[in-house]
């Protein structure tokens, strides 16, 4: 079923691509690169490794019941290309924006999945979100984008924007911690290098709860032009 935060947006996940912040289909390529060769991904507990693309097939192995029909496209997140296009309904963007712009791949996303996109296709994004007015070139390093500026980047790849919803709010979120998102569940961070946060720290950062976050509903309706 879709999540309440897609119902309340009045998207639905029939024939859908989801790129999502855990089980990104852009980033779980279950090999990595030995000079020309390939080998087998090294076992890890973080899904910022090759070795999410192992763990991802055996969740989708484990119900299949539920994950049978799934296909799974294996994508180089550094230079994206879908090969889908106009064959797809809507794409979800879950937690991911802000991930491709750190990556410097924003532009590019934007138009494989325009590419992608039947027409009138949809495009779901939900994201950590920054203060109104920030400067998302210093706040996309801890993790959040401001809204309109997501909006605007989005509207410029030949998109509009036809809802959005509050209900990933939260006021708690001050959006300024050591680790930046990262810090807040469900990560519990307090550096780059992945340290746990301590039983103080991470007994804080419960109450605080997950970010605040942007929940949007875009539209294809022009040829992309990211620019």
């Amino acid at each position: 079923m879709p999540s309440p935060a897609l119902r309340a947006s009045g998207l639905k996940t029939t024939a859908a691509a989801k790129l999502g912040h855990e089980r990104s289909l852009g980033r779980v390529s279950t090999w990595r690169r030995t000079g020309s060769r390939r080998a087998p991904a090294e076992p890890s507990a973080h899904h910022w490794t090759a070795y999410e693309g192992v763990r991802f097939d055996a969740l989708l192995r484990a119900a299949p019941e539920l994950y049978g029909k799934v296909q799974v496209i294996r994508v180089d997140y550094e230079a994206p290309k879908l090969n889908l296009d106009g064959k797809v309904d809507m794409v979800l963007l879950m937690r991911e924006v802000h991930m491709m712009k750190n990556w410097g791949t924003l532009d590019t996303w934007l138009r494989e999945i325009h590419r992608a996109l039947k027409p009138n296709g949809i495009l779901g994004v939900e994201d950590h979100r920054a203060a109104r007015g920030a400067n998302p070139e210093e706040t996309v390093e801890k993790g959040y984008l401001p809204e309109e500026w997501v909006i605007e980047k989005i509207e410029a790849a030949g998109f509009a924007l036809e809802g959005k919803s509050e209900i990933n709010a939260n006021a708690r979120d001050t959006k300024d911690y050591p680790n930046g998102v990262w810090s807040l569940p469900p990560s519990f961070q307090t550096g780059r290098d992945y340290t746990p946060a301590d039983a103080r720290d991470r007994a804080k950062y419960a109450l605080i709860g997950e970010s605040d976050r942007m929940t949007l509903k875009f539209v294809k309706v022009a040829d992309g032009g990211a620019r």
